[in-house]
This record gives structure tokens, C-alpha cells and sequence, in this order.
């Protein structure tokens, strides 16, 4: 008998194997798993195992003959990489998270940029890979999203998270839309608990709080797991000066898990979701500041007082159907809604702004896969429906007497993408992988793209180096934002014009190794990344209207290293991610509203920053104790302004070092306090325009957090 057990929850399966001793496992989400296989007679073996998206993890255990007393014999340390992938995977569990210095609060992305190269954040928003759009995924469905940099909030709260898979570049033909970063998230379920629940609550400096309520439970065939959050404090996006000038932030939402086993061979799956967050827009309160001047300042905000309302509700169901152990139904309907109204001070100088845009998917996603002796096939469908409702409006302060305007537009889209993706296994130490995604997209404009997709893994026998390749291409598709009637005056005045906007093509060509050595695991890969119509964003003259353009060509190119290591001495393990990248764009402005083009040829993008390193890790201390780190360091933003103040063409280099200690009292209660950024060590981080003019990094933030665990 052969069980396959969760190392983070009870959540199991069993099979029997065949005449030949083999067996095989359907359906089993991502994450970290112990593969136990006993028979009367024999010494009961086990060994550990990680579970990727598309991958086929192979494991081998040898019986032997028991003797007396010989217990549970641990093989291996777990598998550090799929040997049957071309995809650069990082993957961090519910542990990780929790042992991260600041990372379980609701808006914070940590867990993202801590441990994913090229990962980080700027302008309040978070980049990998030199762009902006990135996929969330819930259990390989994707969350539907078009637009771009219209939000500020997090799409999940980390504390309802069990297992990241964060997949750089090289995807199959199963991913398409969003090119620079794929989250797939294996949510908690409730097979951790046991008729648990647990209170989280927190309090530090800036008063800040972030807390939570979760509860959870399982049978053999159900189980559930469902939190409610809320937070607040007086820091809550980056500010254009050192000092905290209009920033507090608050928000609530709840999460919500259902899984019920109908049969052997019928799954059903439900995940909702609801968010709703609102920020001040912080200002530079300094009349004589570069920004502030009146003649040819940067980016005047002296006279605004903004804020962002935001929203955010999912509802994903999912039938899996198991035909045998080869073969694999998923359908998943889905809905998402998604809100963020910009508005002002009607007393705003010189533009009081007004920007409201809401939009509602509704689709759903087929899959079918077939996992045979050398081949693993994927084949489905993934289609949804947009509508949109945008408001845009100016009040003009200046005494420029311009009338004031409000214009409403109400877009809609569609979109269909079928994939076929197939990995062939012709020897054991080399897999081949080519796949195809036909998309067409209707909204502002109508327009197809078949993206095709290669890869290849080989195994070094004996050393177990994976080396991999992958070339392919993707496509985007646009927002559907659109100008007409006021807002297309208001735009022509301000020496604007509007073009459509197209989708993104990008071209990706990949190459890596990895190495695995006594449970150290280090990875490296280079890519570079080819882009048409490459999407960013422009504000409008002086107000805070903020518009999606496409820029003709954009080039990205990098080298990527990461390193984790297994446990050592079974009390301490460290983490590196380094990234050095070059994010440049060029040519004409292709898409939306602008009234300006790139220099002829390359030229560095706004938030192209060359070397990103992350360095953690976390030990275990006597008295059930614990300390994790990590030390942050970036090379310098580009400089939108060379000598207003910053000399040369990228911004001072700056590093952060973050801190957390904490403790278990029995099984019920912990406690822990967070050092974030505890030297305070401050710089201007970018100088672009966006949600309140320039970034600081933020000072050092201090907080303790509660925990409380009990049974109902």
C-alpha cells in the first residue's frame, strides 16, 4: 500500500501498486508531500516529494527486508526541482510566509518579492521581470484581469495561502495572458484543522493593525476553511517625500473554502473571495520643494487631497473528474469583479480628478489531461466575458477656465484561447515539450494571435543537474479603456490624442540549470524577452487621470539566480534570490492617450533597476523560539530627472534589512515582533508619475503580532 500524505495538512490519498510495484497519484494540488509505501514483511519507507504545476514527479523507493525494531526509513530530502519542466518555479509555503518578516499582512507582497528574483516594488506597484502584468491563479485557474496599474491592493491575503507557485517565464501553452509572472496559489482548504479555529491580531507603530479570524475543519470527503480580515494604519502607500504626509489605509475582506470528495472519481471545489481597501494619496507638503515648483516643477501635489477606494469579489467552482489513473477532467466556471474609483478634493489645485472604473468577468476554463507512459498531455479551452463602467472627470482650479467635465463610457470584450500542450518523455533524463495557444480578443479592437511554445529538460544521470531551454510567444490581450465625447476634448487640449489600444506580443527565449546538491538547490537562467506593443501607463497634463499606453518595442534581458537549502542541523535554512536585469523600451507610442515618444532606439524604462538581491533565512532557537531576516538591495531606479537633485541617470542604490522574532507558548498561543526596514534607512526610490507623484521607500515600521489557537 502507497500513501501520499501532506506535510502541511492531513489531506491524503492511497493506492495500491501494480504487478511491476509501480503506482500513480491524480489530481493533487501543489505543494510538499511525503510519499509513504508499506508492506507486511518489508521496513516502511518514505520519501518526500514537491508538487508543480504540469509536472510529473517521479519517485523511487527501495524495501527492504525488516528486521527487528527498524522503523520508518526517510530516503531523501525533498525533490528540489521537476525534472520533466522548462519552467523556473519558486515555490514558498504557508511556513514561509509565516516566518517572513512582515509578509502575513493583507497587503503586503513579501512572500513575492523576498524570494522571486527580479520581484519588487515601485511606484506602489509590483514589477517582475521588467512589467507590470502578472496572472493570479487559484489551484491553475486563472483570476480574468485586463487591465493595468489600476489597483493598489493585493489580490489574496497571504494568512489564507498554503503553497506559492510563482512561475517565471518558459510556460506552457495552459498559461497565456499575463507574460512576467504567474502566482498560483494552493488556498487553504481546512484539511489542516480539525474542528479549529484561530485569532490573529496585531499592533504597531504608524497605528497599525492587521487582523484576522480563520476557522476550518475536515472529513474524509469534506472539508472547509473560511477568515475574515480587517487593517488599518497611517502608512499605506510609498509617499513622494521622507515624511508620512496623508497616507493612512484601511480595509477588510473575507475568504472562503469548500472541497467535498463525491466519489472516488468527483471533486467539487468553491472559492470566494471579497476585498475592499481605501488609501489617502500622500502629497509633498513643501512649497519650495523641485516637485512643488510653480513654473517647471516635476510633479506639483502640494494642492491635492486624493483618494482610492478599491474592491475586489471572486467566486471559483471547479469539477474534477477522475476517468482513471490516466486521465483528467477540470471545469471551472468563475466570476470576478474588480473596482478602484480615484476621486479628490473638489478644492484640488490645479485639477480636481475623477476616475471610476469597475469591471465584471464571467467565464470559465476546460481542461482535459492525459498523463500516459512518455507523454503528458494538457488540451482546453478559457473564455470569458468583459464589462466595463468608467467614469472620468475634471474640475479645473486653475483659473484656466476650462469648463469642468465628467464623461462615462461603458466598453465590453471577450476573449477565447484554446491550448494544446503535450511533453514527451522519450528516455527517462529528457523531456520535450511543444504546445499552442490561438487567442482571439474583441473589445476596442479585434484581433488574433497563435502563440506557439518549445521546451527541453535533460537530467545529468548520477549528478542530477537539470539543464532546460525554452522559446515561445505570447499575447495580452489590451484594456478596454477608451476616450470619446468630454474626456477626448479634455485630451486634444491638452495637446493629447488617442490611439486604440492593441495587445502586447512578446517573444521569450530561456535557458537554465539546476543544481541540486545534499538539499541545497541552486538554479540560474538568462532570458530575454522581445515586446510589441509593450503596455504602461501616462497621466493626463497635471491631473491625476491615468491612462494604459502601448510603447512600439521594449527589450528585457537578465540573469536570474536562486539558492535554498534544506534544513540545516534541523533548526536553520537560508534563501537568495539576485536578479540582474536590463527593462529598456523604445520607438513610438502605439497605443492611448500621449502627446510624447521615446528617443530613437532603446532607452531605460521607469522602473528599470539592474541588480535586485534578496537574502534570508530563519532558525529555530531553545524554548520554542525562532528568528528569520532578510536584507534587501537595490542598484538605483532609472532617473527620470538627472540633477533634480540625483546626478546621473539612475537613482542612489539603497538596502533594507528586516527583522522577526518570535515564540510559541504549548500549542494555543505565539507571539512575534516585526523589524521592517530597521536601520530606517530612506531614499528616493522612483521619479515617475504615478498615485501622488515620486516614492520614498518606506521608514522602519515595528509591530507585534498575536496569535491564539483553540478548538470549537
Amino acid at each position: 500500500m502507497v500513501m501520499l500524505k501532506a506535510k502541511s495538512s492531513e489531506w491524503s490519498k492511497s493506492a495500491n501498486t501494480d504487478a511491476n510495484g509501480n503506482f500513480e497519484f491524480n489530481a493533487v494540488p501543489i505543494g510538499e508531500y511525503s510519499v509513504i509505501v508499506a508492506n507486511p514483511g518489508f521496513v516502511q519507507a518514505a520519501q518526500e516529494v514537491r508538487v508543480t504545476s504540469g509536472t510529473e514527479p517521479v519517485v523511487h523507493l527501495l524495501l527492504r527486508v525488516a528486521v527487528a525494531n527498524e522503523t520508518v526509513n526517510v530516503s531523501a530530502p525533498p525533490v528540489a526541482a521537476p525534472i520533466d519542466s522548462a519552467t523556473p518555479i519558486t515555490m514558498v509555503s504557508r511556513t514561509d510566509i509565516q516566518r517572513t518578516p512582515g509578509a502575513v499582512r493583507a497587503n503586503s507582497l513579501a512572500m513575492i518579492t523576498d524570494y522571486v528574483p527580479g520581484a519588487y516594488f515601485t511606484h506602489d506597484q509590483l514589477h517582475v521581470r521588467g512589467g507590470h502584468q502578472t496572472s493570479w491563479l487559484i489551484d491553475g485557474v486563472p483570476v480574468p484581469n485586463t487591465n493595468i496599474a489600476s489597483n493598489l491592493g493585493a489580490q489574496f491575503d497571504p494568512k489564507d495561502i498554503d503553497y506559492l507557485e510563482v512561475q517565471r517565464g518558459s510556460y506552457s501553452a495552459a498559461f497565456g495572458d499575463r507574460t512576467y509572472g504567474v502566482f498560483n496559489i494552493a488556498p487553504r482548504t481546512g484539511f489542516e484543522r480539525n474542528n479549529e479555529a484561530e485569532l490573529i491580531l496585531s499592533a504597531g507603530n504608524f497605528y497599525q493593525t492587521n487582523d484576522q479570524f480563520n476557522f476550518g475543519s475536515h472529513t474524509e470527503r469534506f472539508a472547509y476553511y473560511a477568515s475574515v480580515n480587517a487593517n488599518r494604519s497611517n502608512l499605506g502607500i510609498q509617499t513622494p517625500v521622507q515624511q508620512v504626509v496623508h497616507d493612512a489605509e484601511n480595509g477588510y475582506g473575507g475568504f472562503g473554502s469548500l472541497i467535498f470528495n463525491v466519489d472516488p472519481s468527483n471533486q467539487l471545489r468553491l472559492v470566494t473571495a471579497l476585498r475592499k481597501d481605501y488609501y489617502q494619496i500622500p502629497y509633498d507638503p513643501f512649497p519650495n520643494d523641485v516637485e512643488n515648483n510653480p513654473v517647471n516643477g516635476q510633479y506639483p501635489s502640494i494642492g491635492l487631497r486624493d483618494g482610492d477606494h478599491e474592491s475586489d469579489a471572486l467566486v471559483n467552482f471547479s469539477w474534477v473528474h477522475t476517468f482513471n489513473s490516466q486521465l483528467l477532467l477540470t471545469v471551472s466556471p468563475f466570476f470576478h469583479y474588480n473596482r478602484a474609483d480615484y476621486s479628490s478634493s473638489s478644492q484640488d489645485y490645479p485639477v480636481a480628478t475623477t476616475q471610476n472604473l469597475d469591471s465584471t468577468y464571467g467565464g470559465g476554463q476546460i481542461s482535459f489531461a492525459a498523463n500516459l507512459p512518455k507523454n503528458n498531455l494538457q488540451v482546453g479551452l478559457y473564455s470569458f466575458y468583459q464589462q466595463d463602467n468608467a467614469l472620468f472627470g475634471a474640475v479645473f482650479n486653475d483659473g484656466s477656465g476650462n469648463l469642468p467635465f465628467a464623461d462615462t463610457e461603458h466598453p465590453n470584450g471577450n476573449l477565447e484561447a484554446f491550448f494544446i500542450d503535450d511533453k514527451f518523455t522519450p528516455f527517462s533524463w529528457l523531456t520535450l515539450s511543444a504546445g499552442i495557444r490561438p487567442t482571439r480578443f474583441s473589445g476596442g479592437v479585434s484581433e488574433s494571435a497563435i502563440s506557439p511554445r518549445f521546451g527541453v529538460s535533460a537530467v545529468i544521470p548520477r549528478l542530477h543537474w537539470v539543464f532546460r531551454a525554452f522559446y515561445g510567444h505570447y499575447y495580452q490581450a489590451p484594456p478596454l479603456i477608451t476616450a470619446s465625447g468630454p474626456l477626448l476634448s479634455f485630451a486634444q487640449a491638452s495637446n493629447l490624442g488617442f490611439i486604440p489600444l492593441n495587445g502586447e506580443r512578446d517573444e521569450e527565449h530561456q535557458f537554465g540549470v539546476t543544481i541540486p546538491y545534499r538539499g541545497w538547490t541552486l538554479d540560474a537562467d538568462n532570458f530575454r524577452t522581445n515586446v510589441v506593443n509593450f503596455f504602461d501607463h501616462n497621466n493626463i497634463g497635471e491631473s491625476n487621470l491615468f491612462f494604459p499606453i502601448t510603447i512600439g518595442q521594449a527589450l528585457i534581458r537578465g540573469w536570474e539566480l536562486t539558492l535554498r537549502s534544506p534544513r540545516i542541523a534541523h533548526r536553520g535554512q537560508i534563501h537568495l534570490a539576485y536578479s540582474n536585469q536590463i527593462a529598456e523600451g523604445g520607438g513610438a507610442i502605439t497605443g492611448g492617450l500621449t502627446n510624447f515618444s521615446l528617443p530613437s532606439g532603446l532607452s531605460p524604462l521607469d522602473h528599470d533597476q539592474r541588480n535586485t538581491l534578496n537574502v534570508g533565512g530563519d532558525v529555530s532557537l531553545p524554548w520554542r523560539s525562532y528568528a528569520s531576516t532578510n536584507v534587501y538591495y537595490g542598484s538605483g531606479f532609472h532617473n527620470a530627472f538627472p540633477g533634480q537633485p540625483y546626478p546621473g541617470n539612475y537613482l542612489p542604490q539603497h538596502t533594507t534589512f528586516d527583522l522577526m522574532l518570535g515564540k510559541e507558548f504549548g500549542e494555543k498561543f505565539s507571539i512575534s515582533l516585526n523589524g521592517l526596514n530597521v536601520a530606517n534607512r530612506r531614499v528616493e526610490l522612483d521619479n515617475s508619475v504615478t498615485f501622488g507623484g515620486f516614492h520614498w521607500n518606506n521608514p522602519r515600521e515595528i509591530y507585534a503580532e498575536f496569535r491564539y489557537r483553540f478548538h470549537y
